[in-house]
């Protein structure tokens, strides 16, 4: 059975409206969940469906970083926003390999692959060397420069 996909709602995020994609075939398999899942749409961000969503192999539309922000390479990020109800939002982002600078959300995350160095502008908090299946919680304020060398992919709840 699949799930139905719910009427787009209001907030943050790219919507696409009803009815104006095709709802691809759904993915069986041990341990999933039967639910469709749109295709990515040109912007910052997509939003998803209320229902289950398969992030590891999700398709993204990367956009480039301000050059303000980058130190090395070309490095690219694309967002998907999986649910924005209430006062935080969960979703997928990604990164691919470069440097570059960030301001830092109240958020927690974990990383499904890639690899990367987190350097803190605080000299008393030490670098982070992330990977598949880290856990990192970042305080909002925080600056940060993240050294990506195998694309970054993440679920966030901020």
């Amino acid at each position: 059975m699949t799930a139905p996909v719910p009427e787009p709602v209001e907030g943050p995020g790219i919507r696409r409206p009803a009815g104006t994609a095709p709802v691809p075939e759904p993915v069986e398999g041990p341990g999933t969940r039967t639910a469709p899942v749109p295709e990515p749409v040109e912007g910052p961000g997509t939003r998803l469906p209320a229902a289950g969503t398969a992030v590891a192999d999700l398709a993204l539309v990367h956009v480039p970083l301000p050059a303000s922000e980058v130190l090395a390479g070309a490095p690219t990020t694309a967002i998907a926003v999986l649910d924005d109800t209430g006062d935080r939002e969960i979703g997928v982002w990604e990164m691919t390999p470069g440097t570059a600078t960030d301001t830092e959300a109240d958020e927690l995350f974990v990383v499904l692959s890639g690899r990367a160095t987190i350097a803190f502008e605080d000299p008393s908090l030490p670098d982070l060397e992330i990977g598949s299946g880290s856990v990192v919680r970042l305080a909002e304020g925080m600056r940060t420069t993240w050294t990506v060398t195998q694309t970054l992919r993440k679920v966030y709840i901020a």
